[in-house]
């Protein structure tokens, strides 16, 4: 049986990615291509602010990623949906059954979308269980135990509606695909990266972004707060320039010499260029301050102390990589820090994809391997095609075809031998004849107009 195909597409504020995969029958996921666009300013925040040029891009990351798993043909994406504007609410929920009965996921799935009916301006985009009481007693997985009272604390991830009406000019009305389904990249992340013991003792995941930090907690195996700060790596690099940076340069130098931990001597490898390094971590420190000390203040509004998740703190994203960032973290919050990575689960088949850099889009691809099959890739019927041809076979093939030919301008002649042989004897009958008549106009045995009408 063929591997499922399937594609994602994670648009972010400094890289728009895409990636293939393929899922087999047993569910193991392998990435065939990851492929990437930088742009600055089209996304800002997690939404999309230029679809045209965004198009341009998502385009060009299609035709890269088609050309590696021709002849077939993209016709659908799993989108990743994040951004300032994605958060939390907590709502609750409760199923009062006519009699004692089994709890199945249908009646699960009514209880969750009854959550969805107060929220008018804003999109829901996932709703995660946090705890289900059965007939007062606490379940972790309802269906399939027997009960008559059935409440549910769940959490509903929300976002702004121009989030998926922006995704959807660029991928439905630009490109003309479909839109197999969305997927909240946070959430996808921490499936892929958190392990089950972090998420049952009490951990705290953060994407770091360029200009977003998304904070998620959990504990006791569910999510139980998720919000999203206007703060990331960019704030950094854009407090540089004002040391008479250009951006780009900026970010070339926070990357070399910056330092979070004033703690920590920077290496100098650009000190020759007359850069102080001094000047540039003050700008680095602070704002790199600013950040840490709005991420740790998440557990306070998740009414959670540090003690409460000693599964620490795992970090993913561009902005975490930033030299003494994680360090100085567990030094303020006494919580070890760790970076997310994917899975071993995950087949890599291309060795030139890394791995820790594309983890965003391999987890929505990993959350769509687990989602009901959708239709991504088109395989188009097989036809005769002779660049699909050993040359061997294409040789014999066009061999064929001339012999055909030949038939046809001679009815009468059905062996290709036969032909063969007739061809230089008709022609050296019609080069014999003017030889000789040549020869006879010179001795004067014949007229200057030997060439008959059927001759000409």
């Amino acid at each position: 049986m063929e591997p499922r195909y399937i594609v994602a597409i994670e648009i972010g504020s400094s890289k728009i990615k895409g990636a293939v995969g393929t899922v087999e029958s047993d569910g193991t996921l392998s990435v065939i291509a990851v492929e990437e666009e930088k742009r600055v300013n089209c996304v800002r925040y997690g939404c999309i602010q230029n679809v045209d040029e965004v198009s341009f891009c998502v385009s060009k990351i299609i035709r890269c990623l088609q050309n590696r798993i021709y002849p077939r043909q993209i016709r659908g994406v799993y989108a990743g949906i994040g951004g300032r504007s994605l958060l939390s609410a907590v709502r609750e929920a409760e199923r009062q059954l006519a009699d004692e009965m089994e709890i199945t996921e249908r009646i699960i799935e009514q209880i969750k979308s009854e959550a969805n009916t107060t929220l008018t301006d804003r999109n829901v985009v996932s709703v995660e269980p946090m705890e289900f009481i059965v007939d007062n007693q606490t379940i972790i997985n309802p269906v399939g135990t027997f009960g008559q009272n059935i409440r549910a604390t769940l959490n509903v991830i929300t976002c702004k509606p121009q989030i998926i009406k922006n995704i959807n000019r660029v991928l439905v009305e630009k490109l003309q695909l479909h839109v197999c389904g969305y997927i909240v990249r946070q959430l996808a992340e921490a499936d892929l990266v958190l392990t089950e013991d972090e998420k049952r003792l009490g951990c705290m995941f953060v994407d770091m972004g360029a200009e977003t930090t998304t904070v998620s907690i959990y504990k006791n195996g569910s999510l139980q707060y998720l919000s999203t700060l206007p703060l990331g790596s960019r704030n950094i690099t854009r407090d540089i320039t004002a040391l008479n940076y250009i951006e780009e340069r900026a970010e070339e130098i926070k990357k070399a010499v910056g330092n979070a931990n004033p703690s920590e001597t920077s290496a100098s490898s650009i000190a020759a260029e007359g850069i102080d390094t001094t000047e540039i971590n003050n700008y680095v420190q602070a704002r790199a301050g600013e950040i840490m000390a709005n991420i740790t203040e998440q557990l306070n509004y998740a009414g959670l102390k540090a003690s409460e998740i000693p599964g620490g703190i795992v970090m993913i994203g561009g902005g975490s990589k930033l030299r003494g960032f994680s360090t100085l973290l567990a030094n303020q919050t006494k919580l070890k820090v760790r970076q997310g990575l994917a899975p071993s689960g995950v087949r890599i088949s291309d060795s030139g994809i890394k791995a820790d850099e594309a983890v965003d889009v391999i987890a929505i691809l990993a959350a769509a391997a687990r989602m009901a099959p959708a239709e991504c890739v088109f395989t188009p019927e097989r036809h005769e095609d002779e660049n699909d041809e050993p040359e061997e076979d294409i040789h014999n093939r066009n061999t064929a075809g001339d012999n055909r030919s030949k038939k046809r301008r001679h009815d009468d002649d059905d062996d290709d031998d036969e032909y063969e042989d007739e061809r230089p004897r008709r022609g050296g009958s019609f080069w014999g004849n003017l030889r000789t008549r040549v020869e006879n106009l010179i001795n004067g045995n014949e007229d200057d107009d030997f060439f008959d009408d059927d001759e000409k």
